[in-house]
């Protein structure tokens, strides 16, 4: 299926290298393989595999392959040094596409710097809209789809919801059995599978690095660096408090979401919670990536314990407040009280069923799945 990124892609390679990094089995090499079938001659190489591997080492790939795809090259040592050099001496018109299932800032490996040489954009899984257009559903039975398989294309296009289920199974435990390797040692593999798990159940509260520290027996440090980790490697993602000060904004507890909703240990509302959250991180990041622009996701918990669910801001300035619900058309008292505080911010409470849109005061109740189905992407 046609993802949101490619026109996108095939835009930014007549002009830099491409880098894009996003989940574990999103689609990047299935973007990538389409791509290819547009560059007769083009070549696809991954780290990952040994013969691959001795021909990127050797770099004795087609020199007049138009366009070169490397896969996984953030697992070779000095990777940076050997990807500018790469970048550098290409034969003239050559594009590169650098694909990844981690972030390629988390490695700090010593090597050149390649600014200035490639846009960076990250691949989210399927949304409402996404689904809409390649299935021509209605956006009601998009959203219903998405909640029962995630996004992620293999569940999403499986024959039965029991293959679904199957690989999601094989992928969770084998995306942190052996990719967390690449960040830290064999014995950390059997306490990082637990803390993910956990996380499972706490999806939409605010995190307590310290109350899971104490029940692991590890250290609140240690426990930080395993969410930076499942953060690297795409399989959660995290969300904090809004705070014009941004350090201030950082000691708060943040909240975590799964970037497959299906994962999510919880009620239909927490389900739909994380799936919204999915959605607004795509939009924020497809912004970020794509325009430059300074946008970001956050949440608002005020000293006593008034909270809404979801904010968005451009610089310092809120322009969002999003309340998530399954069905209550009553107003939010939480976030009736902030959309006075915060006057040039859109107040939304997202219904899953929505009897009947409404506009009370400043408050906008909406039917979620056509206001999803018309974010950008």
């Amino acid at each position: 299926m046609k993802r949101y990124l490619d026109d996108r892609i095939r835009q930014d390679l007549l002009k830099k290298m491409v880098v894009l990094t996003g989940p574990r089995q999103v689609g990047k090499t299935t973007l990538s393989q389409q791509l290819l079938s547009e560059f007769p001659g083009g070549q696809y190489l991954n780290f990952d595999v040994a013969a691959h591997r001795a021909v990127i080492q050797a770099q004795s790939w087609r020199q007049s392959a138009p366009l070169l795809v490397f896969d996984e090259i953030h697992k070779m040592r000095d990777w940076k040094s050997w990807l500018k050099g790469v970048y550098d001496g290409r034969a003239p018109g050559q594009s590169v596409l650098v694909t990844g299932s981690a972030r390629m800032d988390t490695f700090r490996q010593a090597g050149e710097s390649l600014a200035g040489r490639f846009f960076s954009l990250r691949l989210h899984p399927i949304s409402v809209r996404e689904w809409c257009e390649a299935t021509r559903a209605s956006p009601h039975a998009a959203l219903t789809h998405l909640l029962s398989r995630g996004g992620f294309p293999e569940p999403a296009l499986a024959d039965s919801d029991a293959d679904a289920q199957r690989w999601r199974s094989d992928y969770f435990s084998g995306l942190v059995r052996e990719d967390v390797l690449e960040f830290s040692r064999l014995h950390e593999v059997n306490a990082m599978r637990l803390f993910a798990e956990m996380l499972r159940s706490r999806v939409g509260a605010p995190l307590s690095i310290a109350s899971l520290a104490r029940d692991l027996n590890l250290s609140p440090v240690t426990l930080a660096k395993y969410l930076d980790i499942l953060q690297a490697l795409f399989i959660v993602f995290v969300v904090r408090p809004w705070h014009r000060n941004i350090a201030r904004a950082t000691l708060q507890s943040p909240k975590v979401y799964f970037y497959d909703t299906a994962l999510v240990l919880g009620d239909d509302g927490i389900r739909f919670e994380n799936l919204v959250a999915c959605h607004l991180m795509k939009n924020v990041q497809w912004q970020q990536d794509t325009r430059g622009a300074a946008v970001d996701l956050h949440y608002i918990r005020t000293k006593d314990d008034a909270e809404v669910d979801f904010c968005l801001s451009a610089g310092d300035t809120l322009t969002h407040l999003v309340e998530c619900k399954l069905s209550a058309a009553k107003p939010h008292r939480t976030l009736t009280r902030f959309a006075t505080e915060w006057p040039q911010a859109q107040a939304l409470q997202l219904l899953r069923e929505c009897k009947v849109e409404a506009d009370i005061g400043r408050l906008q109740i909406r039917d979620a799945a056509p206001w999803l189905a018309a974010l950008d992407v």
